[in-house]
């Protein structure tokens, strides 16, 4: 059996691996945390791996969830790591006085996981990935009061520029922000924006290998 891989070696990886692979899966039940500065961070892998038999094949996991029993995931960039499961029947979902994680399992449904400026979630059927919204009206309040103070290559750059990948719910962010700032420029008489500044295709990539970058696509959600 190949060697479990869990590191994802970049953000993008971590929150596409994340989003795309496990919660459009069906891994809605969660928990998440940072592994102390003290401890190993491999080490934790291979503990956690170990203790809720993870690095299974495809197949051990079709038989697990025909028989009812949840299966699991685990991801980890850095020291912040997420545990993932389907519903089931399984010992992560009893609580931490019987060796479980129950006491602290989210439903990434109603709590969405919050990475890097992220909030991964899942409506409507699929995942969801938006800025965290804090971040999101703190960028909006910035590109807005720069409107009329920058140029209006500056503030194309400042739009190419935003360090998010172009999932649905990121893109429908970055096209409010460019209207209300176009607005604005529009109201002082200033020359509008094109919206070739805003990046509207995810770079799809290899989570566990980094630097690897296999696609661009317009339509993730």
């Amino acid at each position: 059996m190949a060697e479990y891989r869990c590191e994802a070696q970049t953000v993008e990886g971590f929150v596409q691996q994340l989003a795309v692979s496990y919660v459009g899966h069906g891994y809605f039940f969660y928990v998440a945390g940072v592994i102390p500065e003290h401890k190993d961070p491999k080490a934790v892998d291979r503990k956690l791996i170990s203790k809720y038999r993870i690095g299974i094949s495809k197949w051990a996991r079709a038989r697990r969830k025909t028989a009812g029993i949840a299966n699991l995931q685990y991801l980890r960039h850095g020291r912040f790591y997420v545990l993932l499961a389907t519903h089931g029947k399984h010992p992560f979902f009893l609580p931490e006085a019987d060796g479980g994680e129950g006491d602290q399992v989210k439903d990434v449904r109603r709590v969405p996981i919050k990475f890097a400026s992220y909030s991964i979630g899942h409506r409507g059927g699929h995942p969801h990935v938006a800025i965290e919204r804090g971040t999101y009206l703190e960028l909006k309040s910035f590109v807005l009061e720069i409107a009329l103070r920058r140029s209006k290559a500056g503030l194309e750059r400042e739009f190419w520029n935003l360090p998010f990948e172009a999932y649905a719910p990121v893109r429908r962010q970055f096209v409010t922000m460019f209207k209300a700032v176009n607005e604005r420029r529009a109201t002082a008489g200033l020359e509008a924006l094109h919206i070739s500044c805003l990046r509207l295709r995810r770079q799809i990539v290899r989570p566990f290998e980094l630097g690897q970058v296999a696609e661009a696509v317009s339509n993730a959600a």
